[in-house]
């Protein structure tokens, strides 16, 4: 009787490892909130390849994931360069990555990503993760899709993800303003309360 309840005890003690592994291993599929970001080095439709590190007096970033081809993408282009522009001298400059596979998405080629650049006057670094080796280090499933990052002594850490505001229709009925929010939270040294939201928009084609 004592070897079958140890043998039991055993298998429960395995159950819940084994639980307690995949849970961990489903949390593991990206940057989470709190975690700190590894730099990357991607080209930009310029031609010069594009790290984090070369923002050296930056205090964070807006890392946006981003394309051509997708409609929800193209709807928040206006708003993306507004935050670039109201952000950036402040230290939190946008960076867009395009991630999508572009022979499942030929429209996010190269050449089509400088022709959008030009035609919409991007004022932001908008790099292609050609090898797509950066947005699932990221965790990024949609675009667009936002990382609000801080640079500390330990890093570039992140501290919001998801959407940039609440109405992707149209810019004029939002009411919540969460990559704003955040941003402006991080100036002020405060906390950032909205720390993640869904991000609505077409999925990355890997």
């Amino acid at each position: 009787m004592q070897q079958i309840k140890y043998i039991a005890l055993v298998l429960a003690l395995f159950t819940m490892l084994s639980a307690f592994k995949n849970s961990k291993t489903s949390l593991d599929n990206g940057y989470r909130i709190g975690d700190v970001v590894n730099d990357f080095k991607l080209e930009n439709i310029d031609g010069n390849m594009v790290s984090l590190s070369d923002y050296k007096d930056a205090k964070g970033f807006i890392i946006t994931f981003t394309c051509n081809t997708c409609p929800y993408a193209v709807m928040y282009e206006d708003r993306i360069i507004e935050l670039n522009n109201k952000y950036a001298p402040k230290g939190y400059p946008v960076i867009a990555i395009m991630p999508n596979n572009i022979i499942a998405k030929p429209g996010d080629n190269f050449e089509a990503m400088k022709k959008r650049a030009k035609s919409k006057g991007f004022t932001f670094p908008y790099l292609i993760d050609k090898e797509q080796t950066v947005f699932p280090q990221f965790g990024a499933t949609r675009t667009p899709q936002v990382f609000v990052l801080q640079k500390t002594k330990k890093g570039s850490v992140v501290k919001y993800i998801g959407a940039i505001d609440d109405n992707y229709k149209d810019a004029s009925e939002v009411n919540t303003k969460y990559v704003e929010n955040a941003v402006k939270a991080l100036l002020e040294g405060r906390e950032v309360e909205q720390k993640e939201t869904k991000a609505i928009g077409c999925s990355i084609k890997a």
